[in-house]
């Protein structure tokens, strides 16, 4: 009945973070339930058993944080390190590919899918001819710019939505080879939003390269909604989808994975609002407050950021 924390034991905060947030997610929990526990011998390998051992720990137990010292274990065989600052989208893939991988039920690993991958259709088309390449890829997250190509800061979670789909014209030295022109020509590239999931996960990229390989944490204030409908954000020419589809493409603000300091050392916080007592809490490892929202505005961003 009370939101628990989880144990820092290594600079583990980026861990606790998306643990709680898959933890919080109660049609996560309800897939994590019903998977098929491994033989004895691969136990203590197994992650989705791992997470399930540990989310009963936390629901059944009487004290404020557990200990994730075994899952941390398990996941260390698959070189998630301790002791180091992990990325948070980055570590949310490795836990979403070790999930899928490990859980055996075909039944379990489609709702999974339902529930977090998106659907996209990746379009280029030659300026020259009428020739044209269409694809269709699922990915996990929407990894949305926060600055344009002139490397102006955009300043709302809609402008970097817009920002994602509009077309690109690829010339010069990222001109495509044509195969009806025969030679290397002009192309727009774009991308057209096919499906969403029943649990979207949006990637703010506030970790940029710049040259030299110097990687620069962008911290500007971005505003994001509590609500968002896509179809009020995005254009007809943007959506590859039937008006069923387009029908649940509304959202409601679930969690927020923040990151605070810089780019060689900081630490990781969840904001996350209960889906059955709809009051947001901060998950800051072992410790567990209930927010309100003008506290989750904190994670909009600027320079310094106070949980």
């Amino acid at each position: 009945t009370e939101a628990i924390g989880l144990y820092n034991i290594g600079q583990n905060c980026c861990l606790n973070s998306l643990l709680q947030v898959f933890f919080m997610n109660i049609h996560f929990t309800r897939i994590l339930r019903r998977i098929i526990v491994p033989p004895p011998a691969v136990q203590k390998r197994n992650v989705p058993y791992q997470m399930l051992l540990l989310l009963e720990a936390m629901q059944c137990g009487k004290r404020k944080a557990v200990s994730p010292t075994d899952l941390a274990s398990c996941l260390s065989g698959y070189r998630v390190k301790l002791f180091v600052q992990h990325d948070a989208a980055q570590l949310f893939l490795t836990l979403w590919n070790l999930l899928k991988r490990q859980m055996k039920k075909p039944e379990l690993v489609e709702e999974l899918n339902d529930l977090y991958t998106i659907c996209v259709q990746e379009h280029l088309a030659c300026q020259k001819c009428s020739f044209e390449i269409k694809r269709n890829s699922s990915i996990l997250t929407l990894p949305l710019p926060l600055l344009d190509s002139s490397s102006h800061m955009l300043k709302t979670l809609e402008d970097c939505l817009q920002y994602f789909f509009h077309p690109e014209e690829l010339t010069d030295h990222n001109m495509c080879f044509c195969e009806q022109c025969g030679r290397r020509t002009s192309f727009l590239q774009s991308m057209k939003l096919v499906r969403l999931p029943q649990t979207l996960t949006i990637h703010l990229k506030r970790f940029c390269f710049e040259k030299l390989a110097y990687i620069h944490k962008l911290s500007h204030c971005l505003p994001f909604p509590q609500e968002l409908d896509f179809n009020a954000v995005l254009t007809e020419n943007q959506c590859q989808a039937d008006d069923n589809e387009k029908a649940g493409w509304q959202y409601e603000l679930f969690a927020v994975v923040a990151h605070s300091g810089s780019t060689t050392c900081g630490h990781y916080c969840a904001y996350i609002r209960s889906l059955t007592e709809c009051k947001w809490y901060c998950f800051n490892d072992s410790h567990v407050c209930q927010v309100s929202w003008d506290d989750v505005k904190c994670t909009y961003g600027h320079s310094n950021l106070y949980w």
